[in-house]
């Protein structure tokens, strides 16, 4: 199996099992940087906080980042100020920088290699979307975004914007450290939920709140995600004895590669598609590393999956307009470390009544009525027709065969499978017969 060299080198606490029935005021489902990060920070609000994993913490998308603390999210907010206007772009802008102040003040008491570094999104041949996008940045705020003319890229760019001060880190090691003192229970898979307890293999909780941090909800009755997600496949290879990158790049276009350098190796990612489609994987990265690093050693290679809203814009807050009690953090379209810590703070606030100046551009309940809606629909109703045996048990999709990772994936909202049927990644909350 493919790992990361974050699960390379470093070994996570181990938690016990639910076997019983507990109370607690929250209740957070999903052990992944966002669920940690809340239930962190509601446990240092004074806040009663559980938190569950179906499996061991940090074993699903965290593991398999790239781990860039970033507010520059690609070529964003010239099409944010179009799409929303300048005060919700300015507010989803805001709050990723506040993601990474927080970030960097927990990081002084971790040793987790927090560096900080300059992200670049770079053109191959449209500067002038690049121009326009620091504009759009600085109107916003952001008064330090520049235009830069040179790369430290092995190839001719069009030119590059620029955020200073941004940063990476290692998540295991963060995660390590951050999860000392809160009260978790791995192996506890959710059998049922009603809006005051959620019913485990062995065991019951009662909560007058809960937020499902699962990466993709798997929720169906409330909010429509399966209508408002889908999920998106990219990997990743690092090599030693190639070039040390002073900054994060990444390219504008939505199929270009992006590039870092953490310690001794040179992390190249790209390849993405939409998961249950075909891909070059890491034999396209590989062939990049040889014409560009012909001296340069693979060393690991990983891939990841992410969760794609409508909009660009993820989804935190309330699951759905009729679930006060019920929160729901995802949608973060390749950025899920900062965005994970944006949903801490978000979810936070609201759940102690506190106001949060960020909240509104996020709420998981605007409009749905977006191109990306019609795709999904497509989508779906392609793989439902779709005549094979093999299906999904989420909602019935087909399950397309990848090769690559030898896996049985899903079109539709790409829960995957292993060989034998053996669910790997939600929303699905079952094994596949497909044999």
């Amino acid at each position: 199996m493919r790992k990361s060299v974050w699960s390379e080198t470093v070994n996570l606490p181990e938690f016990e099992s639910l076997k019983g029935e507990i109370k607690t005021d929250v209740l957070v489902i999903g052990g992944g940087m966002c669920g940690i990060l809340c239930a962190y920070y509601l446990k240092e609000a004074g806040v009663d906080c559980v938190l569950v994993e179906a499996s061991k913490i940090a074993s699903g998308i965290t593991k398999n980042t790239t781990a860039k603390i970033t507010s520059l999210h690609g070529a964003i907010y010239g099409k944010l100020i179009k799409d929303v206007g300048r005060e919700k772009a300015k507010m989803y802008l805001y709050a990723n920088q506040d993601a990474l102040y927080e970030y960097e003040n927990l990081c002084k008491n971790f040793d987790c290699d927090f560096e900080k570094k300059p992200a670049y999104t770079y053109t191959l041949s449209d500067r002038q979307k690049i121009e326009d996008e620091v504009k759009s940045a600085q109107i916003l705020g952001m008064k330090n975004a520049f235009f830069s003319e040179t790369s430290e890229l092995p190839f001719k760019t069009g030119g590059s914007v620029c955020f200073p001060d941004q940063a990476q880190f290692h998540p295991l090691k963060f995660i390590k450290e951050i999860v000392k003192n809160l009260k978790i229970y791995e192996n506890t898979f959710i059998r049922d939920i009603t809006p005051k307890s959620v019913v485990c293999d062995n065991g019951k909780i009662s909560t007058n709140k809960i937020i499902v941090a699962t990466h993709f909800p798997f929720i169906n009755k409330h909010g429509a995600y399966f209508l408002k997600l889908y999920q998106h496949r990219s990997y990743v290879s690092a090599f030693e004895n190639a070039q040390k990158l002073d900054g994060m790049y990444v390219d504008e276009d939505k199929k270009g590669m992006s590039y870092k350098s953490y310690n001794n190796l040179l992390f190249i990612g790209g390849e993405g598609h939409r998961t249950g489609k075909e891909s070059l994987a890491w034999q396209g990265l590989n062939n990049f590393a040889k014409k560009y690093y012909p001296e340069s050693e693979l060393k690991y290679e990983w891939a990841t999956q992410d969760t794609m809203s409508l909009d660009g814009i993820p989804y935190i807050g309330n699951y759905s307009k009729n679930t006060p009690n019920l929160y729901v953090a995802t949608g973060f379209n390749k950025w899920g470390m900062t965005s994970s810590m944006a949903s801490a703070l978000i979810l936070r606030d609201s759940i102690i009544g506190k106001k949060n100046d960020f909240s509104e551009v996020f709420n998981p309940s605007r409009s749905i009525l977006k191109p990306q809606l019609f795709v999904n629909g497509v989508e779906s109703t392609k793989n439902l027709l779709t005549p094979t045996p093999k299906r999904c048990p989420h909602l019935g999709c087909a399950l397309k065969w990848n090769k690559q990772e030898r896996s049985w994936d899903c079109p539709c909202h790409g829960s995957r499978f292993d060989e034998n049927g053996k669910i790997i990644d939600n929303p699905a909350t079952g094994n596949a017969k497909v044999k």
